[in-house]
């Protein structure tokens, strides 16, 4: 019987504190490759934390423009591995005939994309090129109402209170409700799982919400909101020099260093609201 991949694993380490040695349990953040295929072709394999893998795929599936909305999305099958090994780290997923990639030049995109010679203005224009629409200019957020959002987000990182090993991307609304919180090891898996969710229940364009980020926001991140709809874009550290060139190109507004009173508006702050 093939086991459940958990979000959090039990090890023994050795603890210094101040002069004090002892042995202890303690927790670590799981990592493990989860497989995502269309049909029987194999897509990507993404080193992520197990948990809310269907929105993971979903959001992948999304934010890679390999859909361009939920219906295109047939079906979404669990536990799909062709052995025991791997059975409970892949999701298989089934799409719409229209939607059915050409799997030659898609394993090209995936090659050129991670290659390290792909220089900032090329990435710029291939998001440019995928023509999607314009965010919203009409949200608006209150500065008072984003620095309350940290502490909403620390407070709802179950895994991290166990770990401390973990990134969290979160969604709110205007008035900073929490939507929605995932967790992951990796940051950009933790944004593709927001989106995933979000896309699965009929929400996305995501208009009128905010997407936040534990750590920095690295150009993926962004890119990633940019498809999703998102028009501003927090994090808790700073942003690259390439995602506050992605955010001005597509005015989306983008908050780096959004920490206890203070924030920093790199790009749209016609969208931060006068009070």
């Amino acid at each position: 019987m093939a086991r459940t991949p958990q979000s959090v694993a039990l090890t023994q380490v050795l603890e210094w504190d101040e002069g004090t040695v002892r042995r202890k349990e303690d927790f670590l953040a799981a990592e493990e490759p989860l497989e995502i295929r269309i049909g029987e072709h194999p897509l990507s394999v993404t080193m992520r934390t197990p948990g809310h893998d269907l929105e993971l795929a979903a959001g992948f599936l999304f934010t890679e423009g390999i859909v361009e909305r939920r219906a295109q999305i047939l079906d979404l099958e669990e536990n799909a591995g062709d052995s025991s090994a791997n059975r409970t780290n892949t999701v298989r997923a089934r799409l719409a005939p229209e939607a059915m990639p050409d799997f030659v030049k898609l394993r090209r995109h995936f090659f050129a994309a991670s290659s390290c010679g792909i220089c900032g203005k090329a990435s710029i224009d291939a998001v440019r090129a995928r023509a999607i629409a314009p965010l919203s200019d009409r949200f608006q957020i209150a500065a008072e109402v984003l620095i309350r959002m940290p502490e909403a987000l620390r407070e709802s990182q179950a895994v991290f209170d166990r770990t401390g090993g973990l990134h969290a991307a979160a969604l709110f609304d205007a008035n900073g409700e929490l939507l929605v919180v995932r967790e992951d090891i990796g940051r950009h898996n933790a944004v593709d799982k927001v989106i995933g969710w979000a896309l699965l229940n009929e929400r996305v364009p995501l208009s009128n919400t905010v997407l936040m980020v534990s750590g920095r926001g690295g150009f993926e991140i962004i890119q990633k909101a940019v498809v999703a709809g998102l028009p501003v874009v927090a994090c808790v550290s700073a942003p690259s020099n390439l995602a506050v060139q992605l955010a001005r190109e597509m005015r989306q507004t983008l908050i780096g260093f959004l920490r206890g009173t203070r924030l920093v508006v790199y790009a749209g702050e016609d969208r931060i609201a006068q009070t």
